[in-house]
């Protein structure tokens, strides 16, 4: 059931996503032009260009995401901090297979936030998930996203013994369900989650549920 969830998911946000109805755009334009639709063409690819503009000129992508990142407090104050979860994602997964090491992604900024935490708070466990969250990963993963994001806490001085890797989660829900199974916090206990700023309320609700 895991898997056929985890599937659709990725098929659904893949249809939503805009260089999708972009380049099926272009594919329409371009079916009409063969076709001898001249007309339906040029209105596809007017469309096509006006998406393209608006996208280029206007700060869209921030404006939607900016609400969500304002979601959380960014530097909350901490004190008898119990543990650090960090989700996945901020890996570059083929990079990391092809080069070795640990290379990153965009969202990188989530380990250099946890090596802060862990060196502050020198005796908070760290809770390392995520598996892979490509489909091409649905059969597994040789290399998870936990073993490259704890390679490289180790490089900056978190130690291994401190660690609990959880490599085979492939979404945001299944993050929170193997990571809760293996912090099983104690009521009182102060637990900080680290994900990138727009997917925090999503990772909260997961957490919660």
């Amino acid at each position: 059931m895991e898997t056929a969830v985890f599937i659709i998911g990725k098929l659904v946000g893949a249809m939503l996503r805009v260089e999708t109805w972009l380049v099926a755009f272009a594919l329409l334009s371009l079916l009409a032009q063969i076709r001898g639709r001249k007309g339906l063409a040029r209105g596809l690819t007017a469309a096509l260009l006006g998406g393209l503009v608006v996208l280029a000129v206007f700060p869209i992508g921030a404006a939607i995401l900016r609400p969500l990142e304002a979601t959380f407090p960014a530097e909350p104050p901490l004190a008898q901090v119990r543990g650090i979860i960090l989700l996945g994602g901020a890996e570059d997964m083929a990079a990391s297979r092809h080069w070795g090491g640990a290379q990153l992604g965009a969202a990188g900024e989530r380990l250099m936030a946890v090596a802060e935490l862990a060196r502050r708070f020198p005796e908070a466990r760290v809770i390392v998930t995520g598996g892979g969250g490509r489909l091409r990963d649905v059969g597994g993963v040789g290399l998870s996203e936990a073993q490259v994001a704890a390679a490289f806490l180790e490089r900056h001085g978190v130690f291994a013994s401190r660690m609990v890797l959880e490599g085979q989660s492939r979404t945001t829900a299944e993050n929170a369900r193997r990571s809760l199974a293996d912090v099983r916090p104690a009521d009182g206990d102060t637990w900080v989650l680290v994900t990138s700023a727009f997917h925090m309320p999503r990772a909260v609700q997961s957490l919660s549920l």
